[in-house]
């Protein structure tokens, strides 16, 4: 048994190419579904966000390329190679648990990476992708996130991408109070975005949304005014910043619609930010006279003057993280022999019933609670018989003694997974 990661995220790969790799849920769910159409690969989940893509996978061998091939063909193209990264085992483990615990993400201490996280195995999960290994890994990262989160105060006076957005405009606006705002998207991050805005004074805001009903209800929830989607730019003609989050495929605001737009202002200049990963917004659009433009890689100057005092914390968080990460792989030393002490124990069980069933064929007259007592007490026995061979068993994991006891359990007891186990 083998764990490994194979991504990428912000620190390797620039916006540019993390936007291609966006892998909508159902496609993920299928992509799961057919996991046993690739050889060595028995266990997978797949962890996409704004800011990575990771397939964490569990193999029977070392089967680099049937991983690689799997990240492939869900993302339908070979990423280039100096945008991955890759782990093992111990170091799989330990970076799970510190996404989990917002340590490795744009913003430090984050909370939304945490319910991605749980997302994500979820949908793993119902698609019959996760077994044993996984299943431990990520219920186990998930509470060791939630432990940081209740033990640290990383998660204190933490800024969002959505904040991040809002300060970033104030301060090239020279403050926000009495601004106007066009959102694009009803999401989730729109809505928080919505609320940041008018935290710093945003006067008016206007919701536009594919689905008009989605935008009434935003709107009718922050005091805003929905407008339908053709009419977007109508209303962008009278408006000061323009935030898109809208979970589009592709751009939304494009080049030419921005031309027509900025003769419409008369030259008075605008303000785009796009924190939508893929990109809402054509980056030709920037370089449009009058035209201002960030995208979610532009967050970062705001993230770090709201970091220092979160440092100290994430010392205390990576240590929590290390500790629970080493117990769960711990636990899996001895997950290794699971299969031979099965089958060990199934071998065993089939002999004490065959016997009962012969004692029982020359005792006719054996009572049903007689019965009960032969067939606790012979319980009994193959239990004490097995246990100090289970022992010295589990306790040579990780020794120089592993091979040797494996061997010894097949010449002893002629069990085949004990060979399996040995080479492995």
């Amino acid at each position: 048994m083998h764990l490994k990661i194979l991504g990428l995220n912000h620190t390797t790969a620039p916006i540019e190419v993390r936007e291609r790799f966006s892998v909508g849920k159902e496609a993920l769910r299928r992509g799961l579904e057919n996991l046993d159409d690739y050889d060595g690969l028995s266990e997978a989940v797949v962890l996409n966000t704004c800011n990575r893509l990771e397939l964490y996978a569990v193999t029977v061998d070392d089967c680099e390329q049937s991983v690689r091939q799997f990240l492939s063909d869900l993302i339908g193209a070979a990423v280039d190679e100096k945008f991955l990264y890759a782990f093992d085992d111990e170091s799989c483990a330990a970076h799970l648990f510190e996404v989990a615990a917002g340590l490795d993400s744009l913003i430090l201490g984050e909370g939304q990476i945490l319910s991605q996280v749980k997302e994500a195995y979820t949908i793993a999960k119902s698609a019959q992708a996760t077994g044993t290994i996984l299943n431990t890994l990520f219920n186990r990262a998930i509470a060791a996130g939630k432990r940081v989160r209740t033990e640290t105060r990383i998660a204190y006076n933490t800024v969002s991408v959505s904040s991040a957005a809002v300060e970033l405009a104030a301060r090239k606006l020279n403050g926000l109070d009495g601004r106007s705002a066009l959102i694009f998207g009803a999401g989730k991050m729109a809505r928080l975005t919505a609320q940041h805005l008018l935290s710093h004074g945003v006067r008016k805001i206007f919701v536009a949304n594919h689905h008009l009903e989605r935008a009434v209800d935003m709107a009718s929830r922050i005091g805003g005014q929905a407008v339908a989607w053709e009419d977007a730019f109508v209303e962008a003609a009278h408006v000061d910043i323009i935030i898109t989050s809208t979970g589009a495929p592709h751009y939304v605001v494009k080049p030419w619609q921005t031309q027509q737009l900025m003769t419409r202002r008369g030259g008075r200049g605008i303000f785009f930010i796009d924190i939508a990963v893929p990109r809402d917004v054509d980056p030709e659009v920037g370089k449009i006279k009058g035209v201002t433009l960030y995208n979610i890689d532009d967050l970062e100057s705001v993230v770090e003057q709201n970091l220092q005092a979160r440092r100290h914390e994430a010392v205390l968080a990576k240590k929590i993280v290390a500790e629970d990460a080493a117990a769960v792989m711990e636990r899996f030393k001895y997950l290794k022999f699971q299969p031979l002490m099965a089958n060990l124990s199934t071998r065993a069980e089939k002999i004490r019933v065959r016997e009962i069933r012969r004692v029982a064929g020359k005792l006719p007259d054996l009572t049903d609670d007689e019965r009960k007592i032969l067939d606790r007490m012979t319980r009994r026995i193959v239990r004490k018989l097995l246990r100090l061979p289970m022992m010295n068993l589990n306790a040579s994991v990780g020794t120089d003694d592993e091979n040797f006891y494996a061997q010894a359990m097949r010449a002893l007891f002629s069990d085949e997974e004990a060979t399996t186990v040995a080479q492995n």
